[in-house]
């Protein structure tokens, strides 16, 4: 049988928070992956790469895994309808519905995080409660049904931890072995928790005005 997992794909979005899970999602036995958005041409990445979607948002099946990436293009979809009536829809019936770095935000305006323990990007963390999440440490958060990453490369975290989900530990982890996915970064900066606090205040400052537009774009 198969296991259709809908990934929402938009103009803006961050597509290594899309296309690194992708990257697993697609290796499943039985997956379809379908890249959703309001039709189907192509979407720039807010890197200008462009993405090819394969189904729409009212021919999308029904869905097993529901999936929201972040990125810039995620604002002005917090008060989308269709968008957000997508995410309601299939994720009350979905197995599991699950994000990417400010995906999360998606999701919680979608009402789908009220009461769950959920994670973001670092910088956004704290918007979360505004959806009646509660804010959890980890680079990815499982509650229930509910499977939130961190920022952009947590994704293939993320991904891991779905496939092992859906398909197994073993399947997870042979999957790992084939893609090669051994990280060891030549610096200890990719988190406040380890990174140079000089390093923290500096991208702090160059996200302050980002994270107070998502901020309002939540109070609106």
């Amino acid at each position: 049988m198969a296991i259709h997992i809908g990934m929402l794909l938009y103009p803006g979005l961050t597509q290594l928070d899309l296309t690194a899970p992708f990257e697993l999602m697609h290796r499943i036995p039985g997956a379809e992956v379908h890249l959703v958005w309001k039709d189907l041409q192509p979407v720039r990445a807010d890197s200008g790469l462009g993405l090819l979607p394969s189904a729409t948002l009212e021919g999308c099946p029904p869905l097993d895994v529901v999936f929201a990436p972040g990125g810039a293009g995620q604002l002005p979809l917090m008060t989308d309808a269709a968008v957000l009536g997508f995410l309601r829809e299939h994720g009350r019936a979905a197995r599991y519905v699950t994000s990417v770095c400010t995906g999360a935000l998606l999701l919680g305006a979608a009402g789908l995080l009220d009461g769950y323990a959920a994670t973001t990007h670092w910088a956004f963390v704290e918007l979360l409660p505004m959806f009646g999440a509660r804010p959890t440490p980890g680079r990815v958060v499982v509650d229930r049904n509910r499977i939130t990453a961190g920022g952009v490369t947590a994704g293939l975290d993320f991904g891991l931890r779905l496939v092992a989900e859906l398909a197994g530990e073993r399947s997870a982890q042979l999957i790992q072995l084939g893609l090669e996915y051994d990280p060891d970064p030549p610096f200890r900066a990719g988190h406040p928790s380890v990174a140079d606090p000089e390093l923290v205040a500096e991208m702090r400052a160059q996200l302050a005005s980002v994270v107070a537009t998502r901020g309002a774009s939540v109070t609106q």
